[in-house]
């Protein structure tokens, strides 16, 4: 006589687990997790997702990182609300995060032309520069502020790196960064990425982080420390290039 078959155990949503995971772009790694559980059929099509709350117990991360992440999860469309509840899409569409997202392909772009270009302009800013620009670099990065608007913040951005561009003493190296950041400030992709609604707190985190990246690279180059002003510089441009294409959907 043979043994009944054993019928599948359905775990319920208090069943689910989620791996807790580091402080670096929180949203995005929320994001994936619950996408790789909606993917292999955890969270079946027309599932409830755990509550935020829970969520944000089981991540260990306040609940605007799982809100960002839900935002991120509902603009792909695997995901939809029902009152004040999400559930699981009964359809799903094809996601897949290894498609090139061209706004992001263009930021590493710039951002290697930007470290290729900025960081020996920076070298000789901390080598070169009169004590009246020394000055002006650091006034600038005093400037930023927690309150500032997004068009305020990128024009106060970009006239800190223009002061630091200006004071590498070389025309030539400056007239050429410029038409680098030129492409940076009127790229339609970047304005895309920094003005989605999904991203603001995020981008406003980052605003925050450039600001303190900001006072080093000045106290740097203040200074005439030419190995720190790069060091500087290099971890400032790589910082804003992951948090441009990590933490922004």
């Amino acid at each position: 006589m043979s043994e009944p078959a054993t019928k599948p155990v359905t775990k319920s949503i208090n069943d689910l687990t989620f791996n807790p995971i580091s402080r670096e772009t929180l949203s995005s790694q929320i994001r994936d997790q619950l996408l790789e559980r909606i993917t292999t059929g955890v969270l079946e099509p027309g599932a409830r997702v755990p509550s935020e709350r829970s969520l944000s117990e089981q991540f260990g991360v306040a609940r605007t990182s799982v809100r960002e992440a839900m935002q991120g999860l509902l603009s792909l469309g695997v995901v939809v609300r029902r009152g004040n509840r999400s559930f699981v899409a009964e359809q799903l569409p094809d996601v897949s995060f290894d498609e090139v997202d061209d706004r992001k392909q263009f930021v590493q772009q710039l951002f290697e032309t930007r470290r290729l270009l900025e960081v020996p302009m920076i070298e000789l800013a901390a080598e070169r520069a009169s004590d009246e620009e020394r000055r002006n670099i650091s006034a600038i990065a005093e400037r930023f502020t927690d309150d500032m608007s997004l068009s305020a913040f990128r024009e106060m951005d970009r006239a800190f790196h223009t002061a630091l561009s200006t004071a590498c003493g070389n025309p030539l190296l400056v007239e050429l960064y410029g038409k680098v950041l030129a492409r940076l400030f009127r790229s339609e992709g970047v304005d895309s990425l920094l003005s989605d609604d999904a991203n603001r707190s995020e981008v406003s985190r980052i605003e925050s982080e450039t600001a303190i990246q900001h006072a080093r690279l000045a106290s740097a180059v203040a200074a005439g420390d030419v190995e720190r002003s790069a060091a500087e510089g290099v971890a400032h441009l790589r910082a804003v290039e992951r948090s441009l294409i990590d933490r922004l959907v």
